[in-house]
């Protein structure tokens, strides 16, 4: 049949960029791309932070910060004792900058207090560092305090406002906008930064995470940040609506995900690797990949802890093995508990003693009527009774298989080499079936998938044929180094993705406005939109 061909109208032009929403589309499973795709953590995070010499201090930090100041990356800074930015400060910090906790001083850390903001951007070749203040080779967990962010964003406390736990109670600890919460709050932008060795206790089993972020809101920046060799949780939200990309938690002691109070954020891209010999020895507390509640109590307060987790890769502590001994504290990959609503896609969770826990009636609840979701990902390696944590209410096991979600009882050959703590590659290997099954359905991803166009050096023409009978898409690229295409209709459900060749059978699809996406082998992506009118 003669093929009748009809150009279809773009969404500004071939040159535009389009932003629609946070989440990218993928093809492939976990935080990385496959190779030839670079690891985005390349060139900035730090693999053996224990044996990295730093410059010894120049400057010391001992009062707090009630104005705009600047830290340069000519200085090494030491953070000595609590240090809050507060009356609506800004706190600047040069790509490059060193800054050390001071250990001698009881609960060295940095909190940024509501209204004040830090504006701390490294770069890939520059990151900022925060770190022990010990010699290489002396370094601990604990040795200093980390990030507190503290927001008006809103969380489901009554009243709207909380307090870090472990601080003093003040207007300088508090976390929330009360009776007039501000989602769309600014605490500053964070993008290349490592955190390390922090976690001090200020009470027992009261220790700060690496980064806490309390009713953080949306206008907040947090992109490439790594937490290494924390004495408790890596990353912890108290309520609140930042949005999250490329998120490393290295070698820590307790959870490295941990959602409260409200949660109701955006997060894709994060990598979780744990070490079998560091585990959370708190009573009553465990070491899990997520932990998420509603809040302490599981509670019906609103906002529900509702956040929404794209493309993680978390590596656990059997590191391979099934057999392998490793400290009785950790215990699951996910605690999904406490009346939470969490949204988990397109991940990877392997080498866990346990898999996945939907713990309590509440949760089972929600994952029942479609409010808690995990679909699309991948739960390995681990021994065949514990994949799943079941109860006598709830088939984990059964709503799992239900969701698009694969699992396999051996980690071998998912990965290129996750093993190798001081040279990884946590990219998928060859064949992995990691390298496709990511989906972004309608709920919750309607409205909020990002399209990033490349411009006329990537499309000659999107066509298709046959006029008007419709059958056929087919993509024309100026580009010969394109991985791969995904289709999505108006409501973001995916329609297709095509591996081999340009053209899709649309014969079956309804008449309406799609989108396809063009994944090229060096990340790039270039969306366009098209129409079917039969």
């Amino acid at each position: 049949m003669k093929k009748h061909y009809f150009f279809l109208a773009v969404l500004a032009s071939l040159t535009a960029v389009a932003q629609t929403g946070f989440f990218q589309l993928t093809s492939y499973r976990g935080a990385f791309a496959p190779a030839p795709t670079s690891m985005w953590t390349d060139g900035w995070a730090n693999w053996d932070p224990q044996n990295t010499v730093y410059g010894t201090a120049t400057q010391t930090i001992s009062a707090n910060i009630t104005s705009n100041t600047t830290w340069t990356a000519s200085q090494v800074y030491l953070i000595s004792g609590p240090i809050y930015v507060t009356n609506n400060a800004v706190l600047t910090i040069e790509p490059g900058t060193v800054i050390r906790g001071n250990k001698a001083v009881a609960g060295s850390a940095l909190i940024v207090t509501k209204g004040a903001q830090m504006i701390a951007n490294g770069t890939s070749s520059s990151p900022i560092v925060f770190t022990s203040s010990e010699a290489a080779g002396s370094r601990a967990l604990g040795d200093w305090g980390g990030i507190i962010l503290l927001g008006k964003a809103t969380t489901n406390l009554t009243g709207g406002i909380g307090n870090i736990e472990g601080l003093p109670v003040s207007t300088n600890t508090e976390y929330g906008g009360g009776t007039t919460p501000d989602d769309n709050d600014n605490s500053g932008s964070l993008n290349y930064i490592r955190i390390e060795f922090g976690g001090y206790a200020y009470n027992i089993d009261k220790e700060i995470n690496g980064l806490t972020m309390g009713s953080v809101g949306q206008g907040t920046t947090i992109d490439f940040i790594q937490v290494s060799f924390t004495n408790d949780d890596a990353y912890e939200w108290f309520g609140g609506t930042v949005k999250c990309k490329h998120l490393v938690s290295y070698r820590n002691i307790d959870d490295d995900f941990d959602c409260d109070f409200g949660f109701r954020g955006n997060i894709q891209y994060g990598l979780i690797v744990r070490d079998p010999a560091i585990a959370d020895q708190s009573s009553g507390s465990t070491s899990e990949g997520f932990e998420c509640d509603n809040d302490g109590q599981g509670s019906t307060n609103s906002p529900k802890t509702a956040a929404i987790f794209s493309n993680i890769t978390a590596i656990g502590p059997l590191r391979g093995d099934v057999g392998a001994i490793i400290d009785p504290k950790f215990q699951r990959a996910l605690r999904l508990r406490r009346n939470s609503e969490m949204k988990i896609h397109n991940s990877i969770f392997m080498d866990f003693k346990k898999g996945l826990h939907i713990d309590g009636t509440a949760c089972e609840g929600n994952a029942t009527n479609g409010l808690l979701l995990f679909k699309n990902n991948i739960l390995a390696g681990y021994t065949a009774r514990n994949g799943f944590v079941q109860s006598a209410t709830f088939n984990t096991k059964a709503w799992f298989a239900s969701n698009a979600n694969d699992s396999l009882l051996s980690s071998a050959g998912l990965l290129t080499t996750p093993y190798n703590y001081t040279a990884p590659d946590y990219r998928p290997a060859v064949n992995s079936i990691a390298e496709l099954g990511a989906s972004f359905p309608a709920i919750p991803f309607a409205g909020n998938i990002s399209f990033v166009g490349l411009g006329e050096n990537s499309l000659n023409s999107l066509t298709v044929y046959p006029n008007p009978a419709s059958t056929v898409l087919h993509v024309d690229m100026k580009r010969t180094d394109i991985a791969s295409l995904h289709i999505t209709n108006a409501l973001g459900e995916r329609m297709a993705v095509v591996t081999e060749g340009l053209s899709v059978d649309v014969a079956q699809w309804s008449n309406g406005i799609y989108f396809v996406t063009a994944v090229f082998t060096n990340g790039d992506s270039f969306t366009q939109r098209f129409s079917i009118a039969k």
